[in-house]
């Protein structure tokens, strides 16, 4: 059974930082590519951050400079390190594993408020 299971998150100030984890088992976590999305209700899902197997990076553009994505494949987790959280960073992130052959799992989501 595959299971992705996030962790982090909370209530910050504008200019803090928080670091979200996403912990998979049930896949062979070398073989996928991570990703973070966020949603809130005014808007739908999007991309924020993705890391190939190979390691390579995508960011939203207005996250860029501020999260960086990471992957350990020893603890099989994908982190997303966000810093100077704004209050339009608010939102509930969700975890993605995506390998070419299935059509992607999910992790529960997470919930992350920027607010003074």
């Amino acid at each position: 059974q595959v299971r992705l299971v996030q962790s982090g998150g909370g209530l910050v100030q504008p200019g803090e930082s928080l670091r979200l984890s996403c912990t998979t088992s049930g896949i062979v976590f070398v073989l996928y590519e991570m990703s973070w999305y966020r949603q809130t209700p005014e808007k739908q899902r999007e991309l924020v951050a993705s890391i190939t197997r190979d390691g390579d990076t995508d960011y939203l553009d207005s996250v860029k400079g501020r999260f960086t994505i990471s992957r350990d494949s020893a603890e099989s987790t994908v982190y997303l390190q966000m810093n100077n959280l704004r209050p339009e960073d608010t939102a509930v992130y969700f975890c993605n594993a995506k390998a070419e052959w299935d059509d992607g799992h999910w992790g529960q989501g997470t919930q992350v408020t920027v607010s003074s």
